[in-house]
């Protein structure tokens, strides 16, 4: 019997396979060990429940109506970071994505450099890169927008590379064999075989973004950030609720949007 066979399940005796179970207590075990090297105590996490709903309960208080107007002018803002920072990403980060798919890159060394400078990209968070650009550009909203983009080009050339490789073997024949091009092959069959997972991707980098923008303005890269961080720093409560609700309305928002999207691109394929 074969060590893939070993893994599948269910099993005939309806339990979970050996090997499997073994690999799990195996990794249960060393997450207990290793624990206490990033500190993490049972004990004292269930001592702070307490705390985190006392916390929580502050934040039940009127909120400062008079705060809304700068809050849409910041939320606003932190909206069009997001939205500008993910189509330069999109831009750039589609052609990256077809050089570093295997099955869709001229030659090995390309997709080796390609998937390296993806890698080099994203190593580092986008509040890193914010501050380099706001030494660059001074600050603003534009260092925030440089330092989105540029990561999420890393994230989403991965993503995009990924998607072409596990493309319909037939599309992509069938649009070979009436004569296509190279270039041809790639725009005309594998990039619609994976558009369902390009939007999805998409959608769910704008998510993110969102939330990554929501940061940087703890370091002058603009957006509702600053605001979050002085109201938590002064606990100005009456100000973090419509902070916090907005985020959640916002996120919300893109989230049935995502799904719309997917659905419709999906039904209209199968039409």
């Amino acid at each position: 019997m074969t060590q893939a066979s070993t893994l599948r399940w269910p099993t005939p005796n309806g339990l979970l396979p050996l090997p499997l179970v073994g690999g799990m207590l195996v990794l249960a075990c060393s997450l207990w060990l290793t624990a206490p090297i990033v500190e993490v105590d049972l004990v004292h996490l269930i001592g702070s429940i307490g705390k985190m709903f006392a916390f929580a309960g502050q934040m039940l208080v009127m909120p400062d109506w008079e705060y809304v107007p700068q809050l849409l002018e910041k939320m606003l803002e932190t909206i069009e970071m997001t939205v500008l920072g993910t189509a330069i990403a999109v831009v750039i980060s589609l052609p990256l994505g077809i050089l570093a798919a295997r099955n869709a890159t001229p030659n090995v060394v390309v997709y080796r450099l390609t998937r390296d400078l993806l890698s080099l990209m994203r190593a580092l968070p986008e509040l890193v890169w914010a501050l380099v650009f706001v030494s660059a550009v001074g600050l603003g909203p534009l260092p925030g927008v440089m330092a989105l983009a540029f990561v999420t080009v890393g994230f989403m050339g991965k993503f995009f590379a990924e998607s072409i490789e596990v493309v319909d073997v037939k599309a992509v024949e069938g649009v070979r064999a009436h004569g296509a091009g190279w270039m041809q092959v790639r725009l005309f069959s594998m990039v619609p075989e994976a558009l369902p997972d390009f939007v999805g991707t998409v959608m769910y980098i704008l998510d993110h973004n969102l939330r990554a923008a929501a940061i940087l303005g703890l370091v002058g890269a603009g957006g509702i950030g600053y605001d979050l961080v002085m109201s938590m720093r002064l606990f100005q409560y009456d100000r973090l609720v419509l902070i916090a609700l907005s985020i959640y309305l916002v996120v919300t928002a893109l989230d049935r949007a995502s799904d719309s999207f997917r659905s419709r691109i999906i039904h209209g394929r199968q039409n």
